[in-house]
């Protein structure tokens, strides 16, 4: 096969959660365990970090890379969805697993495959796993696809856990409380591997203590540690100043607050505001990491998060697609999200909001809508994947909660509506999906 063939054959296997939902989705991790089994069982052939949580999972993986990448170790990531290649998924030092060999990998074990039946995840996991081996990392960062517990990438033994944010997201796979989804997440947790976990929540600190002591693993809470606050941002790029763990070392200059805390100063590629509940998790992680006896010198931790996007070609996270009118798009798609995606569009400065919006139809959106502002000029699209809410469903959606707009189900003819109709000095706004994120050409 060919690598389009290849692809095909991919996503075709079994349908991805991604694209259809609830059909693709099963509690057992078998098929992923036979199918690293037949690999040789890539996944204790290389370090490594797992992370897992609702919202932030993905730029704390990214920052991680970012971070061991500018100490100098070869690192692997896996992410997932992608945005715009199925080879997002896979990188080693920010490069994308070649198409040669994705091809090469199916190619191999296409025999086995055929019997299994994995599903696209498990698959892809396996093909992460193989490659992270064969290319001989010195530490990969693993994202978790949903939950934690089934999910096809806890098959490993990290040196490390990290959970960042704990929201409401695929409730009706992970659980209908903070709790019931904490357990899940709860699920990547080891035996004697030490856990951090970003937020503190009054709801979910008992569930992760519980699952820490009884797996022997240290636990630390790193907003315990950490605090982080953005003071200005330019240029794409977001400055913040960081109370440190007073367990910390940096070679670089600190700074003492009236209060007698310790301060650094740092810049972070990543502009939204929902970072700085990222950050604490990031630096706990790697301050975990350095006692273990990695080295990542503090100038590697600042030049990594500095360059986050630079180093390992991150997209869609608050990102400004152009200016005159000023249009951000942002892969933020739920309620927690929104929240901070609306506290931040409160310190721009436009005339008008627009705000090209889509969705997916197994959510609960109803408390997103709710929260958008009734004075804003709304184009209602859809993701061309099984799984997309269509636009005029989100139109009726929201006109029951006081919200008008236009329908046009194309995302890049609804920014390009909504570019024609903004004035220069508007803000537009694209999201609501990381799905609608991945088809804006421009991206």
């Amino acid at each position: 096969m060919n690598y389009q063939e290849t692809l095909d054959y991919l996503f075709n296997s079994l349908p991805m959660f991604q694209r259809v939902g609830a059909s693709a989705f099963r509690k057992d991790l078998a098929s992923t365990i036979a199918l690293c089994d037949h690999l040789g069982n890539p996944e204790n052939k290389f370090k490594s970090i797992h992370v897992a949580g609702t919202n932030g999972k993905g730029s704390s993986s990214h920052s991680l890379a970012a971070i061991f990448q500018s100490a100098g170790y070869k690192t692997g990531l896996y992410t997932s969805p992608h945005l715009k290649s199925f080879t997002e998924r896979i990188k080693i030092n920010g490069l994308e697993i070649s198409p040669e060999l994705v091809v090469q990998f199916v190619e191999e074990n296409k025999s086995f495959l055929d019997e299994l039946k994995p599903s696209f995840f498990e698959m892809t996991v396996g093909m992460a796993f193989w490659y992270f081996a064969q290319q001989e990392v010195d530490i990969a960062i693993v994202e978790v696809g949903m939950g934690g517990n089934f999910d096809s990438t806890n098959i490993i033994r990290p040196e490390l856990s990290l959970i960042t944010n704990i929201g409401f997201d695929h409730v009706q796979f992970l659980g209908d409380t903070l709790p019931l989804i904490a357990g899940e997440k709860a699920g990547i947790i080891k035996q004697n591997v030490p856990v951090v976990i970003s937020e503190t929540h009054v709801e979910t600190k008992p569930v992760f203590i519980e699952k820490a002591h009884a797996m022997n693993a240290q636990i630390t809470f790193a907003d315990e540690n950490w605090t982080a606050s953005k003071v200005s941002e330019e240029d794409g790029k977001a400055m913040y100043k960081v109370v440190i763990s007073e367990e910390s070392e940096w070679s670089v200059k600190t700074q003492t607050t009236a209060q007698g805390e310790e301060t650094i100063d740092l810049t972070f590629g990543l502009n939204g505001n929902y970072q700085k509940y990222n950050l604490p998790g990031i630096l706990e992680s790697v301050s975990q990491m350095k006692s273990q006896g990695w080295n990542l010198p503090s100038k590697a931790v600042l030049d990594g998060l500095q360059n986050v996007t630079e180093l390992t070609g991150l997209k869609g996270r608050w990102q400004t697609l152009s200016t005159n009118p000023t249009v951000i798009c942002d892969t933020g798609h739920n309620e927690a999200g929104f929240r901070e995606i609306l506290a931040q569009l409160e310190t721009y400065s436009f005339d008008k909001l627009w705000m090209v919006l889509g969705m997916v139809q197994d959510k609960d959106i109803s408390k997103v809508l709710c929260m958008l502002p009734a004075s804003g000029n709304y184009v209602f699209c859809e993701a061309k994947l099984p799984r997309a809410l269509p636009a005029n469903q989100m139109a009726e959606k929201a006109v029951s909660v006081g919200l008008k707009g236009e329908v046009i189900p194309d995302i890049n003819a609804a920014l390009a509506f909504a570019r024609k109709n903004a004035g220069e000095d508007d803000l537009i706004f694209v999201g609501g999906s990381t799905f609608v994120v991945a088809e804006i050409e421009e991206l």
